[in-house]
């Protein structure tokens, strides 16, 4: 559609133009800092940062009603820059020119309905939002053309050049940042860090295929998380992990796209989020946040945090009673199929702490909740859900699984509408079912195979044949009419088909 067929009312506002006064804010001691150079801990006091727009309250004075039609609006616009995250560009990266913006085709994921037999099973009528169709397969393409988008901002005004890229990863951070970098080749060259034999074959083929520098280390995320720390303190690299204040702005348009899809009507809704380095529900919670500040939303979503009982911090620190809850301890974590988000040490922690105090202080009662699932579940569920028509990945199985305790504990009753996140594509972790089907989990793993949930190939190779076919020997017309007719009388009885009348 093309401008001049927009309403007039409306036209002013469909393409943006740079606007806002981005800063960093410290969360610690709540300093104040300028974005023209990389930052990702606070100068003054270590702690983590938020971005912060000094201009925000420009967006109260639209009105909830009209940013609400502007959005819907830019909907049917051709322009790539604004058919991504940055539909929303006023609430995400409102400085950033669309010319510098990076768009592969991430953000707007479908959110699909689940069946009848799984919305009875569960109890709950649910929605997977299927984040696993993003360009790297993963909701980490989000934080990444935010992130990506202001370093080649940076780039374009000369402010930074040659930039080598580094993160830490579990799999799905790293496919993301060596995707993003490699598009803005040849300013911009990535490495990985990954915790070795922790990273699914899938995963790992990501980066290399893209062209980074990956680098295996003994241990687990957390302790490349440790490594990619001490080289963006000591060298001159961009650091593409959540510690970076960019990506956490880019992953709030999950938030923003539930909002849309939803009609903005959110008072009884639930979003559902396995927590791994808590910059998602960071972001979320920050992302609703905003929105109801600017009314475009009148009411902020339930939303519960899940964790696995073999990585679960932040679960254990909100499980105390307020008045007791000290210092966030980290944990030692095991073995999870909820690869990505078996991490002891989530770098968010101190935004989560922040964000979950204003969301529900905001709200003016509890809306952030916190569950605890076990391995053999998140299996579960996950494969369940597969049968009936998704494609989660066992990240969606944990939220799913997490679902179902949040509605046993009352945090969320039957009569509301869920949105449960699945982060990745079901692919990335097929080894995950191969182990399930097989039953060769590691005793680590604490997951047993229910027989029900079990499938296998067969093979069928009737043996009275003489002849059947092989690669470059076909059959002749005989013995393959013999096949053919051997292979479907055998499948009709492994079937319980009946011949047709």
């Amino acid at each position: 559609m093309k401008l001049d067929q927009f309403p007039e009312a409306i036209r002013p506002h469909l393409i943006p133009e740079p606007g806002g006064e981005m800063i960093y804010r410290c969360l610690g001691c709540n300093a104040q800092h300028g974005i023209e150079s990389l930052l990702y801990t606070c100068p003054d006091c270590g702690s983590v940062l938020l971005l912060h727009d000094r201009g925000f309250d420009r967006l109260k004075e639209v009105g909830g009603e009209a940013w609400q039609r502007i959005f819907d609006y830019r909907r049917m616009l051709k322009i790539p820059a604004l058919k991504g995250i940055y539909r929303y560009h006023e609430f995400i990266g409102p400085v950033i020119p669309l010319d510098s913006v990076v768009y592969l085709g991430e953000g707007h994921t479908p959110v699909v309905e689940a069946n009848d037999i799984l919305q009875a099973k569960a109890g709950i009528r649910f929605y997977f939002k299927n984040d696993g169709q993003n360009p790297s397969a993963s909701f980490k393409d989000r934080g990444m053309a935010s992130a990506l988008s202001y370093i080649n901002f940076l780039i374009r005004q000369g402010l930074v050049d040659q930039v080598l890229s580094i993160c830490a990863s579990t799999g799905d951070t790293s496919a993301a940042a060596a995707l993003y970098a490699a598009y803005l080749k040849p300013h911009i060259k990535s490495a990985v860090l990954l915790p070795h034999k922790k990273v699914t074959p899938q995963q790992l083929s990501q980066p290399l295929g893209s062209g980074a520098d990956v680098f295996e280390i003994p241990g687990v995320f957390d302790d490349c998380m440790k490594v990619v720390e001490a080289l963006s303190e000591q060298y001159n690299v961009a650091l593409l992990n959540s510690k970076n204040a960019w990506r956490i702005l880019g992953q709030e348009s999950y938030a923003y796209e539930i909002a849309q899809d939803f009609e903005y009507a959110l008072a009884d809704k639930v979003v559902v989020l396995p927590i791994g380095n808590a910059g998602n529900i960071t972001a979320v919670m920050n992302g609703f946040l905003k929105f109801f500040e600017t009314g475009v939303i009148d009411a902020l979503p339930k939303i519960v945090g899940v964790q696995s009982v073999h990585a679960n911090p932040v679960y254990q620190y909100y499980s105390q009673p307020k008045a007791r809850r000290g210092r966030f301890v980290p944990m030692d974590v095991r073995p999870s199929v909820a690869q990505a988000a078996m991490i002891g040490n989530p770098v968010s922690m101190p935004r989560v702490i922040h964000l979950v105090d204003r969301y529900d202080r905001i709200a003016g009662r509890q809306r952030v909740f916190f569950a605890e699932v076990a391995e053999q579940d998140i299996m579960d569920w996950q494969l369940t859900a597969n049968r009936n028509g998704h494609i989660a990945c066992t990240h969606g199985g944990e939220s799913l699984a997490g679902l179902t305790v949040a509605l046993a504990a009352g945090y969320v009753a039957s009569g509301e509408t869920a949105i449960v996140d699945s982060t990745a594509h079901a692919l990335k972790f097929s080894g995950f079912q191969d182990m399930y089907f097989q039953n060769s989990f590691p005793d680590g793993f604490a997951v047993h195979p229910d027989p029900a949930l079990i499938n296998q190939p067969r093979y069928i190779c009737p043996q009275h044949l003489a002849q059947v076919p092989e690669p470059g020997r076909p059959l002749g017309k005989e013995a393959l009419a013999a096949f053919v007719n051997a292979v479907s009388r055998q499948i009709a009885e492994e079937l319980g088909l009946k011949k047709r009348r």
